[in-house]
């Protein structure tokens, strides 16, 4: 294997002159510089990057941890992700948690032995036992999380969202607005910060309404489509059914749609559905869906500028960056029947 000695040999300088053009080639003069890429070129010469890097502290890598990398809207923020990444020389590794259920203790040991220069959190909980390594105040690479701090603890870390409680609240305003007054909530984790934010904007807008809540209108849909399946059958067979229902996720009003039109019925003829995320799917729905729309590649970009700024040193600026949510109204939604 050819190494920096012998390019150093062929061009007739020292290793430390080929280590100074490898790093700044600004900084060697013309002459020297074309002697050093001409050995280069005739040996097939390849720096070791990671090595380097290593020397210099960086490693140029970046770790996105998420629940699952099968959910359809963080593909979009991945897509945000990548292109800051790709702009600022960054590699990136995704790591899939399997909606929290494998052990961190292998990733804990990788992030505080510094093998990746920050850490981005999509909508997950934190790898690390929060009483051994964080709190205890081990050093760890900057975090910013994508999306939502899913539990309290994490609302230390900076992060880049919407208003999940103003988005909910306007979507059930929407609903409330065609005239529905019977509305259903389906919801994901009751101990997620993400389902207690949409959940508080629904009933914020309920009782601005002064509108009742029955226990059976809290649908428990678990943020994935066999669990919005399960709800939305349970749903069907009340004796007083909603005639609307506004679903925490795009998958899980999809998956409603799904079983309402399977019983016989007609979305939004006989039940209105509106969603939260527009995926790229919501569109070419039968009905489109009606849905709030999350920038979600703008999402991904903002918070790998901000890990960029925080890797360098630099001030980000406030804990938590909002960006705007939009309601995109399509033909999932129509008022009430009768």
């Amino acid at each position: 294997m050819v190494s920096i000695k012998d390019v150093a040999k062929i061009a007739g300088v020292s290793i430390a002159t080929v280590s100074r053009y490898l790093n700044s080639p600004d900084q060697v003069r013309e002459n020297t510089r074309n002697k050093v890429e001409k050995a280069i070129k005739d040996t097939g010469y390849a720096p070791n990057t990671l090595a380097r890097n290593f020397r210099r502290g960086k490693t140029h890598m970046i770790v996105v941890v998420v629940p699952s990398i099968g959910i359809p809207f963080f593909e979009a923020v991945m897509e945000g992700i990548w292109h800051v990444a790709e702009e600022q020389d960054y590699s990136i590794l995704v790591r899939d948690t399997r909606y929290n259920t494998v052990d961190f203790d292998e990733f804990s040991k990788m992030i505080f032995s510094k093998e990746a220069d920050g850490i981005i959190l999509l909508s997950t909980l934190s790898p690390f036992t929060y009483d051994e390594q964080v709190l205890s105040g081990r050093k760890h690479p900057p975090i910013v999380l994508s999306c939502e701090s899913v539990t309290s603890e994490m609302s230390q870390f900076p992060s880049v969202r919407i208003d999940n409680e103003a988005a909910a609240r306007e979507a059930t305003q929407y609903l409330i607005s065609l005239g529905h007054k019977k509305i259903a909530f389906m919801k994901g984790r009751s101990d997620s910060t993400l389902t207690q934010g949409r959940e508080q904007g629904y009933r914020r807008a309920m009782s601005d309404a002064k509108l009742p809540i029955e226990p059976d209108w809290l649908l428990e849909g678990q943020m994935s489509l066999e669990g919005a399946r399960r709800s939305t059958r349970k749903l069907l067979h009340q004796s007083d059914r909603p005639t609307a229902v506004f679903c925490a996720n795009d998958e899980m009003a999809m998956a409603a749609i799904h079983e309402i039109k399977t019983a016989g019925l007609k979305v939004p003829d006989d039940i209105s559905i509106i969603g939260f995320d527009d995926i790229r799917f919501s569109e070419v729905m039968d009905p489109p869906l009606t849905t709030v729309a999350q920038p979600a590649e703008e999402i991904g970009e903002r918070t790998m500028y901000r890990l960029c700024r925080a890797i360098e040193g630099k001030e980000i600026g406030q804990a938590t960056e909002t960006v705007p949510h939009k309601l995109v109204v399509r033909r999932s939604t129509a008022p009430p029947p009768g």
